[in-house]
């Protein structure tokens, strides 16, 4: 059981059936029923990629709706223990939004919030979970974090997750990139959020696709709004955007 690596998923909008039209059609998804979930019996259903399941979608809870919560992305990070790892979180003066649960078959998660507001998923699961090569097609590429303070950030998570700096990044004016991932393995990045970004705290999640001008102009055409880019980046292209619903997402396409 491995500690810190990134293993699935979910996105938590207001329009499952939408979603899936429009995530196959931009990413290249295919999708799978896995089985009920949440108050309503909802069937919950997975983003499959090339080289299996990667995730999935479900309706955002009440619960998460009232307490502000827009449609999302949320990544579930792999770790050996999840109650003594919330029992960190707390320590470190994170939240807990939702306890550690046990879900049948699948494993144990909790969500929790860093002190500055990002939310994640700790998850144990009941099965281990090989690891996907992320540099094919609609796989997670990369993981990428706008905090309020970086250092602070990175401090935390590596604290949390055992998160290594692989290398930092001088932006300029708008100040550090920190790569960070384990054992030279570059899991994303994180940054100081810019003082235009009105949004509070937040991961985003990069997909990568074979032709970012294709994806961009699918996902434009389905009712996405793009925030930036296309644009250069170290090893490719990126495009930022919000989904119809509301969820933010990236778009990554490597160079060739």
């Amino acid at each position: 059981m491995s500690n810190g690596r990134f293993v699935w998923y979910e996105l938590l909008t207001t329009d499952t059936a939408a979603s899936i039209a429009f995530y196959t059609d931009v990413v290249g998804w295919k999708t799978q029923p896995f089985g009920e979930v949440g108050d309503h019996g909802e069937t919950y259903v997975m983003w499959v990629g090339t080289q299996g399941p990667l995730g999935g979608v479900m309706t955002l809870p009440e619960q998460a709706k009232r307490a502000g919560a827009p449609p999302h992305w949320m990544a579930h990070v792999e770790v050996a223990d999840v109650d003594a790892t919330v029992a960190e979180v707390q320590r470190l003066g994170g939240k807990v939004h939702v306890p550690p649960e046990e879900v049948p078959t699948v494993g144990r998660f909790s969500v929790i919030g860093d002190p500055q507001g990002a939310v994640l998923s700790v998850f144990r699961p009941a099965e281990p979970m090989a690891p996907h090569d992320r540099g094919k097609p609609g796989e997670v590429c990369w993981h990428e974090l706008y905090a309020v303070d970086d250092q602070k950030a990175f401090e935390f998570y590596a604290r949390l997750f055992a998160w290594e700096r692989i290398s930092d990044m001088d932006m300029g004016p708008l100040g550090t990139y920190r790569i960070f991932g384990q054992a030279g393995v570059q899991y994303g990045g994180i940054m100081t959020k810019p003082p235009t970004m009105q949004a509070p705290p937040t991961w985003g999640y990069y997909f990568e696709t074979r032709d970012l001008e294709v994806a961009t102009e699918r996902a434009a055409a389905r009712g996405a709004k793009v925030l930036s880019g296309p644009r250069e980046v170290p090893g490719g292209r990126v495009v930022q955007l919000i989904d119809p619903q509301g969820a933010y997402f990236a778009l990554h396409s490597a160079a060739r």
